[in-house]
């Protein structure tokens, strides 16, 4: 698969979302600005800083109209410890396929351990995407601040109806 640009879809991918139900993507984010975020797994520091970077900026994301979700392939007791420990209020996926969701979108995996590499996209709010993020490795990966200023920057210059 080759990696999503902007103005691509945004492909479906459902898991099962921590506290019960499914994450389904793009749906959880549609009619917002959408942060769509994979994580390597709770054992990675980057990726817990991440996630409660997203957390702490969860009001400047809601001014500008952004929903965040997360996923990895933690299984679930790995996956809620996480959002206990952090206080994460946003949709939360494990349990997923590394391999189905490289298919989708283009995320790399890591080739030893199977896990996803951090992977970030923003969408607008009909789900196509207006950046897309990919790493290779423990670095590199969106941050809260810069979502919101791109999200404040599309909206400003988006053309009027």
């Amino acid at each position: 698969m080759p990696l999503l640009k902007p103005g691509d879809i945004f492909p479906a991918i459902a898991v099962p979302q921590v506290g019960g139900g499914r994450l389904s993507l793009p749906e959880t984010v549609a009619g917002s600005y959408g942060v769509v975020l994979f994580y390597r797994g709770s054992w990675c520091p980057y990726c817990n800083a991440q996630l409660r970077a997203f957390q702490r900026a969860s009001g400047s994301l809601a001014e500008v109209g952004a929903k965040a979700a997360a996923l990895s392939v933690d299984d679930e007791a790995t996956s809620a410890g996480l959002v206990s420990k952090h206080g994460l209020t946003f949709a939360m996926g494990h349990s997923a396929d590394a391999a189905a969701v490289s298919a989708l979108t283009g995320a790399f995996v890591d080739p030893e351990r199977g896990y996803l590499q951090s992977t970030g996209f923003v969408l607008d709010p009909s789900g196509r995407i207006v950046v897309s993020v990919y790493s290779s490795g423990a670095i590199g990966r969106l941050v809260p601040e810069d979502v919101v200023g791109l999200v404040r920057y599309v909206r400003e210059h988006a053309p009027t109806p």
